[in-house]
């Protein structure tokens, strides 16, 4: 971060507008503490330095806002000084097209709320404006530097407010290390499992293939893992011409999956899936939707287009319904008897929507109740609320060849609150992350699994798992962001390979129920509790007040 070198520019003490801000009031629990922005600039980078000074009663510069900031608990302190250092946009063009975006207003619309005028009004036309304007100054904003160039003589900061914002990420993760304690006290059987190969030997490049769609002006990439002939139980020399043709008609009769990435993922990035488990006899096509995937994001970032939203969920919709159609007429050169959505993040709620899941009515009171305050410890359902300004899509009608669904990271409590797999007549496995801050499995997955109908469907829940666990990353892939260690969790390539021995054995479940039941899976120090109905119903109940 550039913070030092941004407060100390030329244009922050010159530049600035001959109304700029110069006086905080800061309240707090019905006090109301007023801070020199210029003093405040000053603690925020050498907080020890003006702490010093105060305590030695000293009146330099910063050691004022020092004492006021004694008054605060230390971890309240802490989020203080990382909410003035930290980047509120980092990009000009990307910041310019969020600011636009409904994510950004709403964003916009709960700040304003806890930094108003004197008189108590919100600020939010204000930040917007002048958020534009530093972006065509600079390519990086902090906190600090937007209240400093604010147009206002004075303003009032709601403070608790914004700190209790910025301590809901660290109480959601204290929640689910709470929850991670009482699956420990589940008497659920361990067991060792031994890592599968990705592939027995190199695998062929997939087929990418096109599919013209009439709702597309251009045909939708898929790319293609197809079953081998032959399904190797050994050395392929030994196998019969016998035993090859029954292997050839098992593959024939397992159902094929379609797997669909989340928002602003790419097709690749799952191929680490789809050829581990065509190579045990399953064919895979995976698709990339156009307009939310890698180069929109990329798009969005270098300020050509608005970041993509829940407005894509209606044309994601119709481009599974297309794939569907055209592996049912013959025109996708996929075998297998029935079909498996297999999705990640929004490509998970995608899923459940294909699968003929109807939303709840009333998503809109919900939403009201949901974003009162940015649910920042559960940034999915901000995604969700968006719906209510592009338009909740009506789930397709459910494909009669439904074998299953495997849902990584979903999300969607705000569309069934109720559950989501009581009406499914399929089996589901539903897997989250203990560390997924994006969408909590406590709020979404397990909210979503019960109550569940099918007596087969499981819940996984990876400890150290996080939200991009299931995506891998190309080495020469261009990484759009760079994520710290608190995000990516667990080493990704040991969860992947958890991930493909629980998705084996779940697709195997479809024709043999005994093979998942609930357990403790432990595989290469990485740990799974997998849960049936009744397992997943006691740890609620455990974790109830």
């Amino acid at each position: 971060m550039l913070v030092s070198l941004l407060l100390a520019a030329p244009w922050l003490v010159l530049g600035r507008p001959a109304a700029a801000a110069d006086l905080l009031n800061v309240r707090l629990d019905g006090l109301e503490i007023p801070i020199r922005l210029d003093q405040l600039a000053i603690w925020s980078r050498e907080p020890r330095r003006s702490r010093f000074l105060a305590s030695r009663g000293f009146g330099a510069a910063g050691a004022d806002v020092a004492v006021w900031l004694e008054l605060l608990e230390p971890d309240s302190r802490a989020d203080l000084l990382r909410l003035l250092r930290a980047p509120l946009l980092r990009d000009r063009s990307f910041g310019r097209q969020l600011l636009d975006s409904w994510a950004g207003g709403q964003m916009l619309a709960e700040l304003g709320d806890l930094l108003t005028t004197p008189e108590g009004q919100p600020t939010t036309a204000l930040l917007q404006q002048t958020l534009q304007d530093l972006l065509r100054q600079q390519r990086e904003v902090t906190a600090l530097s937007l209240l400093q160039a604010l147009p206002l003589p004075s303003l009032s900061l709601q403070l608790d407010g914004l700190l209790t914002m910025a301590q809901q990420w660290r109480r959601q993760i204290d929640r689910q290390r709470q929850a991670l304690r009482q699956l420990e006290q589940l008497a659920l059987p361990r067991r060792q499992i031994q890592p599968l190969a990705f592939q027995e030997r190199t695998p062929p490049a997939p087929q990418h293939l096109s599919l013209s769609v009439p709702h597309r002006q251009e045909p939708l990439p898929l790319e293609l893992w197809p079953a081998p002939r032959t399904v190797e139980s050994g050395s392929a020399a030994n196998a019969t011409a016998e035993a090859a043709a029954e292997a050839t008609a098992e593959a024939a009769r397992q159902p094929w999956l379609l797997v669909l990435p989340g928002l602003g993922s790419n097709a690749d990035q799952f191929g680490w899936l789809a050829s581990a488990l065509a190579w045990r006899g399953w064919s895979v096509v995976v698709l990339q939707h156009p307009g939310s995937d890698g180069q929109a994001l990329k798009s969005a970032l270098d300020g050509q287009r608005p970041p993509p939203g829940a407005e894509t969920l209606a044309v994601r919709l119709r481009d599974v319904a297309a794939v569907l159609d055209a592996q049912r007429q013959g025109r996708l050169p996929v075998r297998g008897q029935g079909v498996v959505l297999v999705g990640h993040s929004l490509g998970a709620m995608t899923a459940l929507l294909a699968s003929g899941v109807e939303p709840s009515a009333g998503l809109d009171a919900r939403c009201r109740r949901a974003i009162d305050r940015l649910p920042i410890s559960n940034p999915s359902r901000l995604l969700q609320c968006q719906l209510t300004s592009t338009g909740l899509p009506a789930a397709l009608p459910r494909p009669a060849d439904l074998r299953g669904l495997m849902l990584f990271n979903g999300f969607g409590s705000l569309l069934w609150p109720d559950g989501a797999l009581q009406t499914l007549p399929v089996p589901t496995l539903m897997v989250g992350g203990s560390l997924d801050l994006v969408t909590p499995p406590l709020e979404e997955q397990l909210q979503l699994f019960l109550p569940a109908a099918q007596s087969r469907s499981r819940l996984v829940l990876v400890d150290g798992g996080s939200h991009f666990s299931p995506v891998r990353m190309a080495e020469r892939e261009e990484v759009v962001f760079r994520l710290g260690r608190e995000l990516v969790g667990a080493d990704p390539v040991l969860v992947q390979g958890l991930l493909l021995g629980l998705s084996t054995d779940f697709l195997l479940t479809l024709q043999q129920p005994l093979l998942l039941p609930s357990q403790v899976r432990q595989q290469q120090g990485v740990t799974a509790y997998v849960l049936d109905q009744a397992a997943a119903r006691q740890w609620r109940d455990g974790l109830m007040p």
